[in-house]
């Protein structure tokens, strides 16, 4: 497999890593952990969630299904680099 292979996949590592970051931290809290210690708690939840919630857990899910291939496709790469 030639280099450009792994060097797509490190790049694309380091942007899922970055994004995925930052989508778990737009999640909103569920309370009874350590937000809530610090007064994240206090805020008032709606009943069931919103759309804006369902599609962030649906790309948070995506990209961390991209995230987990490109680990997996470097494992691979070297593997067969190294044999």
């Amino acid at each position: 497999m030639p280099i450009a292979f792994a060097y797509t996949l490190i790049v694309l590592l380091v942007i899922t890593s970055i994004l995925l970051t930052l989508l778990i931290l737009l999640h909103r809290g569920k309370g009874g952990g350590m937000s809530s210690m610090f007064g994240g708690g206090v805020t008032s939840s709606l009943a069931g969630s919103s759309v804006a919630e369902k599609n962030l857990d649906r790309y948070t899910v995506l990209v961390g299904i991209i995230w987990f291939a490109c680990i997996v496709g470097l494992s691979f790469w070297l593997k067969v680099q190294i044999a």
